[in-house]
């Protein structure tokens, strides 16, 4: 298949100046989860404008499909390729959203060019899957529970860093709001009569920040008051913490909220106050990497040049969460992480300026191709999806 392999990455380089213009174009216009309706229509008329068959508003009002199939796709591999498009409040594309966007089109019709132009030799199903509000909003939890994933195999995205990794670790992440309730009562006069909800706040804050001497080094809580009272001459009766929990896995994650809790039920009993939490009704889960796939990802992008960092402490280093974690939960999937000429770290305005970069276009449009030879050799051998579904079946058991 070297000759499918050579025609993809030979597209891609024919419709450059296009990609870095649509990438520009989902820059210049930054939007938050679910509001991502520009982005959505741009990548939308992108292809369309390659012949895909475009289903917008896929499931969710800013997500889309657009799948190719060849002639006789039974018993063939489906492969979708993820395009994430949303923004960071303030910072913009601060985590190059932007450049996975065009990534996943970019492997897309590069796939598809290379299927119509081989014929039998590469048969099967290709979808380019829209998924909207990866931040903070797991969008791709509404997408599964949609049924989005149902009709995939095998599922494949890269997301811009510092790094190349092939495997990165992301954790589980889980949202917790918690309030506490007092009792309001002036606080130079008759202080006495009332009950502190932001005492019980910072008190349930700094516990927290307590118990990270005996967290695992691989475990995080983070978080912010978001409501810390009204006025300083009243005692605050409501105030309002939101924290993420973090851990590799979800047994690990149980043990970690358990942990929590007990720093807000001792901050309500010192203050005397009434402490209320909810966990997020979804959260993001930790990523599988398919070996197999990852494998393959590492032997092409190899041959394109793309060097994978080596060094232990970055290998084995947790980053954040991701929702593409959830749909490797769901069909074997890849993440892979990929340098784009910065050392800055991802959700900071130096990483914003990053992703329009013209360098960061030869990084991203490098990491496209080599997906698109991932998906060429999964589409072309027979042998691979079984032994891709027997690492994911693993995967998952090993979870459990």
């Amino acid at each position: 298949m070297e000759k499918a392999k050579q025609i993809a990455c030979d597209f891609i380089d024919k419709c450059a100046d296009d990609l870095h213009q649509l990438s520009r174009s989902i820059w210049e216009n930054p939007e938050l989860a679910y509001k991502e309706h520009h982005a959505h229509d741009v990548i939308t008329k992108f292809l369309e404008k390659h012949d895909f068959p475009v289903e917008k508003h896929y499931k969710l009002d800013t997500a889309f499909r657009a799948e190719f199939s060849t002639s006789d796709p039974k018993n063939k591999p489906r492969v979708a390729v993820i395009c994430e498009y949303d923004a960071l409040p303030g910072i913009g594309h601060a985590c190059g959203h932007n450049l996975i966007a065009e990534i996943g089109v970019a492997a897309g019709i590069a796939i598809k060019h290379a299927m119509t132009s081989c014929g039998e030799t590469l048969t099967g199903q290709l979808s380019v899957i829209g998924t909207p509000a990866e931040e903070g909003r797991c969008g791709k939890h509404d997408l599964i529970a949609a049924g989005a994933f149902t009709s995939v195999d095998v599922a494949m995205m890269a997301h811009p860093s510092q790094y190349t990794l092939a495997r990165p670790k992301y954790t589980s992440m889980i949202p917790v709001t918690i309030k506490f309730s007092g009792q309001a009562a002036h606080s130079a006069s008759h202080p006495w009569e009332g009950l502190n909800a932001l005492d019980a706040a910072v008190m349930c804050y700094n516990s927290v920040s307590c118990l990270r001497q005996q967290m695992k080094p691989t475990w995080r809580v983070h978080g912010v008051i978001r409501n810390g009272g009204v006025e300083p001459n009243i005692i605050p009766d409501e105030t309002e913490l939101e924290f993420f929990l973090r851990a590799p896995s979800e047994a690990e994650l149980e043990v970690l909220k358990k942990k929590v809790i007990d720093c807000i039920n001792g901050a309500a009993l010192c203050t005397g106050c009434q402490a209320s939490f909810t966990f997020g009704a979804k959260h993001y889960q930790a990523l599988l990497s398919n070996n197999t796939m990852a494998e393959l990802f590492e032997e092409n992008g190899g041959q394109l040049g793309i060097e994978f960092d080596q060094r232990e402490e970055i290998r084995t280093k947790f980053g954040g969460s991701t929702d593409m974690g959830n749909v490797s939960h769901v069909v074997p999937s890849i993440h892979p992480k990929f340098y784009i000429g910065t050392t800055v770290s991802n959700h900071s305005k130096g990483f914003t300026t990053a992703a329009a970069t013209d360098i960061a276009q030869t990084y991203s449009l490098n990491v496209a191709k080599a997906l698109a030879m991932t998906a060429i050799d999964i589409l072309s051998k027979p042998e691979l999806l079984p032994k891709i579904q027997e690492d994911f079946h693993k995967d998952i058991k090993g979870t459990s």
